[in-house]
């Protein structure tokens, strides 16, 4: 039995009808969740004097934005130990976060729609991800975010980071038991390595630049170390006498005593995954980055100054507002959704609209010793993590697994604050992160039903962070067997961010929702995917992440993602069933969002990739998806037994190839798929691809 605090998730529903009620009579909101006041420098120009179409040039404004939550607020409870918070005199918590703003310095010229990009472990990714082309040198790209006008917002939330100037942080609270005394629990942490070290900081491995919760003791007798080299294999012990709680990097084992690095006497090797479990002490409340999430935009939309009289830099500006973030920020914007956080303390809706990417899950967020930098589990790595509990869908829906019946829109839609949503994801969040979760209901059965503000796209046969349309092709295959997929979405997510802003600020509906669906038979339980058969590439059958339910001990609460872990390493309880996209003779995805390159391919593209000799071989490489190529001449393929039609008995020659490129591209413009001002350049990042691959 998996139990949960049974009435956690209603306590905030109930609290939204509360506020909800008090309106409707009359009575003035108390602001208890707000900025209270906001530093910023001098503007600088981060392009120079570049001008960007209409909206012209633009400019930086850096800054701290500090706040202040009222905990006994419904709206601020759902936080994990915001009780046991500092306070000031007035009883409130308060919070203090980078902030960072680039904006039109004419705004009248941009389309007015603050774009709130979630920072990933700190690190800005939007100016890189949709501007094509961006580097060092032209920090812009193609300008693609400015042409649209957006004015784009990033504010700290991970509070466990380290406080360099390069990352986007949060100021971290501790909590204490009442008196002062010191929190202390148990914590899991995962290492695993693409290059041999002597040294670890304590959680390590996807927690970058994270220094981890310090022991509670640099005696180590208590606390317990193993090493596996795949992910089901029994766990091995490593004695306590090889391992310290100390920084070898400059001296020898046992080093230099750090209560927060691990050191290994013969050093970490790359062929294992090691997981540590100890007493850590001083947690941080992670989850008031929900709160400035919440509060920073509610304030550069609504207010004119702040409480130092401070003017608001977009005061007047802002008539729309869109949230979106990428993997590790896109699992934490469905639980800001889940948890009620679009909802700001005057209850108005703080969001219109979203844009969750590649984050089919939640985030390690909420939870007492929390871990957000965490993969929330791939086949091979930090697996036991918290993330894929249920919900997943937007929907309420039935699981049989946990008995719960609920949905990620379940608060929004009491307060009336839900906003449109274009949720995309790309074929290893089937592989390697639940995806098929997203869209089927828990039991696997059927397709789930997606609310009208809902669109959930599919970019097809695509790894999960993409390739840029204007790279190379790749030569090496890094840790991985197969060389990295090529398959790039940059041009469609652009349509649909494009699509997004149009449906909020303009109505205009966008295109229909397109993924896998088990109606349709192109998603299929595990045991029925078919994947042809390729020289040199494994079968990828055991590659897939199964979606397991955990008991963590009897004070977590699944529901809600939140609470206090006690059980380290979690019980497995039961797992969900296993859904794959189907594919097709050349093991391509059938159904979902086809770009231009899956169209006219020029080889196979996977959602998984397998981890070479040296690096635990045979588990999922990941969050990497494979490109297999077609062989260039029917001699060549028939000399490798390959039985996939090679480029020129696909295409003839190059213009040939470029024919169906352009009749894939015009395609999917004409399905607002692909703006008209993309179709040219990913015609040409597709004939550039299929020239380098040999066609002329």
């Amino acid at each position: 039995m998996i139990k949960r605090r049974s009435t956690s998730h209603l306590r905030p529903l109930a609290g939204c009808l509360a506020v909800s009620l008090i309106t409707l009579v009359g009575l003035a909101p108390t602001a208890d969740a707000r900025v209270t006041s906001i530093v910023l420098g001098a503007p600088t120009q981060p392009y120079g004097t570049t001008s960007f179409g209409t909206t012209g040039a633009y400019e930086e404004l850096d800054g701290t934005a500090n706040g202040e939550l009222d905990p006994r607020d419904p709206l601020n409870a759902v936080i994990q130990d915001i009780q046991l918070a500092p306070r000031n005199a007035h009883g409130m918590v308060e919070y203090s976060t980078k902030i960072s703003i680039l904006k039109p310095v004419d705004e009248s010229k941009g389309n007015h729609t603050l774009l709130f990009e979630i920072v990933n472990r700190g690190n800005k990714l939007d100016p890189g991800f949709y501007n094509v082309g961006a580097t060092t040198t032209n920090p812009a790209g193609d300008g693609f975010l400015e042409e649209q006008g957006f004015t784009l917002v990033w504010a700290g939330w991970q509070s466990d980071l380290s406080q360099l100037s390069t990352l986007v942080t949060m100021t971290p609270v501790i909590p204490h038991f009442p008196g002062g005394k010191t929190i202390t629990g148990v914590v899991r942490a995962e290492f695993i390595l693409s290059t041999a070290a002597t040294t670890q900081n304590i959680l390590a491995d996807s927690s970058s630049n994270t220094p981890g919760y310090a022991t509670v003791t640099l005696d180590n007798s208590h606390d317990t170390m193993t090493m596996r080299v795949h992910q089901n294999d029994p766990k091995v012990t490593i004695p306590n006498s090889d391992w310290a709680y100390a920084d070898c990097t400059s001296v020898p084992f046992p080093g230099t005593p750090n209560p927060q690095k691990v050191c290994l006497k013969n050093g970490f090797d790359t062929n294992h995954i090691y997981e540590l479990i100890y007493t850590a002490k001083d947690p941080i409340v992670m989850g008031l980055g929900l709160a400035a999430i919440r509060d920073v935009t509610a304030f550069l939309h609504h207010a004119k100054k702040d409480d130092t009289g401070t003017a608001n830099p977009l005061a007047g500006a802002i008539k729309y507002t869109l949230l979106n973030g990428i993997s590790q920020s896109g699992r934490l914007l469905r639980t800001f959704l889940d948890l009620g956080f679009n909802e700001d303390e005057f209850h108005r809706q703080v969001y219109d609209g979203m844009q969750p990417h590649i984050g089919s899950v939640r985030n390690y967020m909420n939870v007492r010793f929390a871990q957000p930098g965490r993969l929330a589990g791939t086949q091979h790595t930090e697996k036991q993590y918290p993330g894929p509990d249920g919900p997943l869908t937007y929907e309420p829906s039935f699981d049989p697994l946990t008995g719960q019946y609920r949905g990620l829109l379940d608060r929004c839609r009491m307060s009336e604050t839900c906003p449109k949503i274009v949720h995309t994801m790309s074929d290893i969040e089937y592989w390697e992160a639940s995806g098929a979760g997203d869209t089927t209901d828990p039991s696997g059965q059927r397709d789930e039903h997606l609310p009208q503000n809902v669109r959930i796209y599919e970019f097809s046969s695509t790894q999960h962070g993409g390739f840029s349309p204007v790279a190379a092709l790749p030569t090496s295959t890094g840790i991985c067997q197969q060389l990295p997929n090529t398959n790039s979405y940059t041009y469609n997510i652009r349509a649909l961010l494009a699509a997004l802003q149009s449906w909020v600020a303009n109505g205009t509906e966008p295109p229909r929702s397109r993924h896998s669906s088990l109606e349709r038979h192109t998603l299929v339980p595990l045991n029925q995917f078919v994947f042809p058969t390729i020289p040199t590439v494994v079968d990828p059958h055991p590659l897939f992440n199964t979606r397991t339910v955990y008991f963590r001990g009897f004070f977590y609460d699944s529901d809600d993602l939140s609470g206090i872990i006690s059980v380290e390493p979690p019980i497995p309880f039961r797992r969900y069933p296993a859904l794959v996209p189907q594919v097709n003779s050349d093991g391509n995805d059938i159904d979902g969002l086809r770009s231009v390159t899956l169209r006219a391919p020029l080889g196979t593209y996977t959602g998984w990739n397998v981890r070479a000799a040296g690096f635990s071989e045979g588990d999922a490489c990941d969050l990497t998806g494979s490109w297999i190529p077609f062989a260039l001449t029917k001699a060549q393929r028939l000399a490798a037994h390959d039985h996939r039609p090679s480029l020129q008995e696909r295409y003839g020659n190059l213009a040939g190839y470029t024919a169906a490129a352009t009749a894939a591209a015009n395609h999917l413009a004409s399905r607002g798929l692909l703006l008209a001002s993309d179709v040219a350049a990913a015609i040409t990042s597709a004939t550039n691809q299929a020239h380098a691959a040999g066609l002329n």
